[in-house]
């Protein structure tokens, strides 16, 4: 659809046409594309009408296998990729997600799916209203306690080793350890705590996906999180997932202007329930998306916006899952959203005072800041200080595994050689981490 600039009504009115010419009554909408985007296969001809609908636009043959709809295969699309609105069937979604994950069927790993499929769930949450739950009465206190310890043990490990070694141990615990308390509880017995701690250990496993270089996968898991934010009432945890994941995702597809909606859809549906940490990252995912579509004035604002949320602070502290939004935080985005721009000078202020702030033991984020450091003084002519610094990165990724660094390393690497230094880029490429 992207490559023939084709809208969810657009395409449903020729995928209508097309089916009129062979004799068939088909009256799908906007909100049927949206269904097949989210992964619903339609029955019947109808995967084969969309694909001549879609052949006849773009001049070129398109095979059912291409637009993901081949007979027999709906099931994998689909999974973790509905916003379901009865939470039973939402708990049923997410632990099917999990358990197709942890047992490595393939099915789900190595896709690249469409920004869109981010939307429609956006908008679900927006208008969504709290799932009817007993508040808790101490029965669950233990399964939370220990879901909180583990969540917050495996950041840790993942902020330190990347997440490549990390990640398959945090869903076989989602699969076998989280799901049973979720499923097993009668639905009015399920506690909210619980809920909101099972959504962010959710959103922690989509973070690792990203870092592992599975986006697919990476969106199903957040698309889970952000339902379970719904069912824990966590309005601010939803709006977070929504700027932090879902936003920074769609930048990463290139479609920014799909990220400066998801980040006004965040800040709309907090209701109010804002802390400064959360109102300041949906401010600066915002900022990051006009950053890319050349916007310096509107990027300019929403940035300004982000600041002045965090230096206002608030009565008390922020949860523990955004307690580490603080300036160091605002200066790496902002340092992106100035290279976006063009603007060296300012990526190299800003990525200095973003790795100045960089937490101990954050090795991941250390050196990606690192690497964004040396990429803007190289472009602004500083050869030495940028091999000084991604020298430093290197050494830092020394036992880290994260495919988000190695790619801007190679990245880096690229562009040295590419700026004629061809003995220096050899050297980097020597390097064990730097592939």
């Amino acid at each position: 659809m992207e490559e023939a600039r084709c809208s969810n009504t657009g395409l449903a009115r020729r995928v209508n046409m097309c089916g009129a010419e062979r004799g068939l009554d088909l009256r799908y909408d906007k909100t049927s594309v949206a269904r097949w985007l989210r992964g619903q296969q339609p029955r019947g001809p109808a995967p084969a009408v969309i694909a001549e609908a879609l052949a006849d636009k773009l001049g070129r043959t398109v095979t059912v296998d291409e637009i993901g709809m081949t007979p027999g295969t709906s099931a994998a699309p689909i999974a973790g990729l509905r916003f379901e609105p009865v939470l039973a069937d939402a708990l049923r979604h997410a632990c099917a997600l999990w358990h197709s994950d942890a047992h490595c069927s393939g099915t789900l790993t190595g896709e690249v799916l469409p920004t869109s499929v981010l939307v429609q769930p956006s908008r679900d949450w927006l208008i969504g209203v709290p799932d009817v739950v007993a508040t808790d009465d101490g029965s669950a206190a233990t399964d939370v306690e220990a879901l909180r310890a583990t969540t917050a043990a495996f950041a840790d490990l993942d902020h330190r080793f990347g997440s490549a070694g990390i990640r398959p141990v945090v869903v076989h615990y989602l699969d076998c350890v989280v799901a049973r308390p979720l499923v097993n509880s009668p639905s009015d017995s399920i506690r909210r705590q619980l809920l909101g701690t099972a959504a962010r250990l959710t959103e922690l496993a989509g973070y690792m996906a990203v870092d592992t270089g599975q986006t697919g996968l990476a969106q199903r898991y957040y698309i889970q999180a952000l339902r379970l934010t719904q069912a824990a009432d966590d309005r601010g945890m939803g709006a977070y997932l929504l700027a932090s994941g879902m936003s920074r995702m769609a930048l990463a597809l290139g479609s920014p202007h799909e990220a400066v909606q998801l980040a006004r859809v965040a800040l709309e549906g907090m209701r109010g329930r804002v802390t400064p940490g959360v109102e300041a990252v949906c401010h600066i995912a915002e900022a990051r998306g006009h950053a890319m579509l050349s916007d310096a004035q509107a990027s300019g604002r929403a940035a300004g916006r982000a600041i002045r949320a965090l230096e206002r602070g608030g009565p008390g502290p922020e949860p523990t899952w955004v307690a580490h939004v603080d300036q160091a935080y605002l200066a790496e985005e902002l340092a992106r959203c100035a290279r976006d721009l063009d603007q060296l000078a300012t990526v190299v202020r800003w990525s200095r005072e973003a790795v100045r702030g960089c937490p101990p033991g954050w090795s991941r984020r250390r050196a990606l800041r690192l690497i964004l450091l040396a990429t803007a003084e190289l472009q602004v002519g500083d050869v030495e200080h940028a091999c000084h610094t991604a020298k430093q990165a290197v050494e830092v990724l020394k036992g880290v595994h994260s495919e988000q660094c190695a790619v801007d390393l190679v990245a880096f690497i690229g562009r040295l050689g590419a700026l004629g230094h061809p003995e220096e880029a050899r050297e980097f490429a020597a390097e064990p981490d730097a592939s």
